[in-house]
């Protein structure tokens, strides 16, 4: 278990460092930097210049990802071109709302779309799984800009929700829905699958009380799957939170994205790419060793 453990951990810190390197590199390439303000302004190119040194964007690309990759390792991700603060910071502060907001909506999902799932697996004739299906459907079909838009008007309309800027209950729901959409739909693909196994059908031969035959071993054997997409929900929730921050004002580090994108601000959006890899890895792991305590085969098999 332990080895099985560092080999994850080793391949999620290799991660972490291809993604955080490649969103580096990549804003390079976008068109304009963090001195184009100054350009618009009219600024004379002594000005623009000295700026360009100051913030180190005359030096060559490899010159510059080798002073980056120096400072992350010595824990210092430089400046923010935009705020005027160091990176690091910026991080702390906006990290502890998104991963507030994106635990409680994988709870808040895990909580409805598991057990609706189980019900939509074993019992799909039921009024709960008629209902559940095409709701799903909808959910999963529905961008999280458009989704993020409707309950916006929604709780503008009605007052269920508060829509001020940085309260938690909106932009909660926004993540959380599609969330568990998904997650019932894979649930129940595999409380189906389980449900029609050799093992389940001799029990059922035996006598088992059907409740117990589902939601005791039934949702057990079939929690394998689910938990082997929990890594990349982590991931699909800081993605998700890009659009849903923006929409909702909520002051996480997908806001924080969007401010250091649309500011050309390369050390900021390379912090946050380091972040958002961080989170996606953490997961990956957290999935895998989850899944390998409630089935030992998973981690033999790797």
């Amino acid at each position: 278990m332990i080895s099985f453990a560092l080999r994850r951990l080793a391949g999620g810190l290799v991660f972490v460092a291809l993604v955080a390197a490649s969103a580096f590199v990549l804003t390079h390439f976008a068109p304009g930097d963090a001195t184009s303000d100054l350009s618009a302004i009219g600024a004379s190119a002594d000005v623009i210049g000295a700026e360009r040194a100051r913030l180190g964007l005359d030096q060559p690309l490899p010159q510059q990802i080798l002073r980056w990759g120096r400072g992350v390792v010595s824990g210092n991700l430089g400046v923010s071109s935009q705020f005027r603060r160091p990176v690091g910071e910026l991080l702390i502060e906006r990290a502890g709302e998104t991963a507030l907001l994106a635990a409680a909506a994988l709870f808040v999902a895990t909580l409805v779309g598991i057990p609706l799932g189980v019900i939509s697996g074993a019992t799909p004739r039921h009024w709960v799984a008629r209902l559940t299906g095409p709701v799903s459907l909808v959910l999963l079909s529905c961008p999280p800009l458009v989704l993020s838009l409707v309950l916006l008007f929604l709780a503008a309309r009605t007052g269920w929700l508060p829509v001020e800027p940085g309260r938690l209950a909106l932009p909660l729901f926004a993540l959380a829905l599609p969330l568990a959409a998904s997650l019932e739909r894979l649930q129940a693909q595999a409380v189906r699958d389980v449900v029609a196994a050799p093992d389940l059908v001799a029990a059922a031969a035996r006598g088992v009380p059907r409740s117990r035959l589902i939601w005791v071993h039934a949702a057990r054997q079939s929690l394998r799957p689910v938990l082997g997409i929990y890594g990349i929900v982590i991931g699909s929730l800081f993605g998700g939170s890009l659009v849903v921050e923006m929409v909702t004002a909520w002051p996480g580090l997908g806001r924080l994205m969007y401010d250091a994108l649309r500011g050309r601000d390369i050390d900021l959006v390379a912090g946050c790419a380091l972040a958002g890899a961080v989170f996606l890895a953490i997961g990956n792991v957290s999935a895998d060793l989850l899944r390998a305590v409630v089935d030992p085969r998973a981690r033999e098999s790797q």
